[in-house]
């Protein structure tokens, strides 16, 4: 006679040793994978960039189709990919999606996996900024959890108090991470941990500041923890998740470490040159 176990892919004879058979089963993981945009315009110039909807140079498309790649050579094949509003990280999502032979799959767009507002900031030189302003208030606008910069003239050129894509929706005037968490987990829970739970391979193709947001409520990370984070451009991230949605390895695991530390390191040295 035998036992059933479909749920694990295997059939235990009666009669076995059982207490092994806990080592050999499969626990059920929800696989997660986050795609910063590749390298845009103003990622290139040293600008602060938030809302503003800048695109991708030549080398981010082509981070963007080498995250698509990874994401076809380790088998991470996502079955279903949230973005924001903005082209650099839909762009990225469809280039990367191309790459990985997954053009076919649903896209969702919400603006609240939009990049951080920076307020005044948007536009301006990050060197000139902190050459203007010191490092303790550069670093404060910059990484701080819960302070926000200076609030954007809603006149500004680069305001989007006027933007047809944000009709109905709030449109803020600067943001801290804090803001960021406040809109993102909310989306998260009712929109993507939905499609994780039916067993989706889910890609979020978005920003630094709302994959930090992600990272922080997934690791559970204090305030001084996020602000060490740096994430890099179009290379995947991934988390599998086990049955409480914590992180089987926590941090995740980038599907090209070597190149995430040189680029996290990149990231963490803007504004210094």
């Amino acid at each position: 006679m035998s036992i059933p176990a479909q749920a694990f892919g295997e059939t235990v004879d009666k009669g076995s040793n059982l207490a092994g058979l806990s080592g050999r089963l499969r626990v059920m993981t929800y696989k997660l994978v986050l795609l910063r945009h590749g390298q845009s315009a103003w990622n290139k110039t040293n600008q602060f960039t938030g809302w503003v909807d800048v695109p991708l140079t030549e080398q981010g498309e082509a981070e963007a189709k080498r995250g698509g790649e990874l994401l076809k050579e380790k088998n991470v094949l996502p079955d279903i990919v949230f973005t924001s509003l903005l082209r650099r990280a839909i762009n990225t999502a469809n280039i990367a999606l191309d790459a990985a032979d997954r053009l076919w799959i649903p896209v969702q767009r919400d603006w609240r996996l939009n990049e951080r507002h920076y307020g005044a900031l948007q536009g301006k030189n990050k060197t000139e900024i902190r050459q203007e302003y010191g490092d303790e208030k550069f670093m404060l606008w910059r990484r701080s959890y819960a302070t926000p910069p200076p609030e954007i003239d809603p006149n500004d050129q680069y305001a989007q108090n006027h933007d047809p894509r944000y009709a109905g929706d709030p449109v803020p005037e600067a943001e801290c991470l804090a803001n960021v968490v406040e809109r993102v987990k909310p989306y998260f829970e009712s929109a993507i941990e939905p499609e994780l739970r039916a067993g989706k391979t889910v890609l979020i193709a978005a920003h630094g500041n709302s994959l930090r947001a992600i990272v922080k409520m997934l690791d559970n990370l204090s305030e001084d923890e996020i602000a060490k984070v740096n994430i890099p451009t179009a290379i995947p991230l991934l988390y599998e998740l086990d049955e409480n949605f914590k992180p089987v390895k926590p941090r995740g695991e980038y599907l090209d470490p070597e190149a995430a530390a040189a680029g996290a390191a990149a990231v963490a040295a803007q504004g210094q040159k």
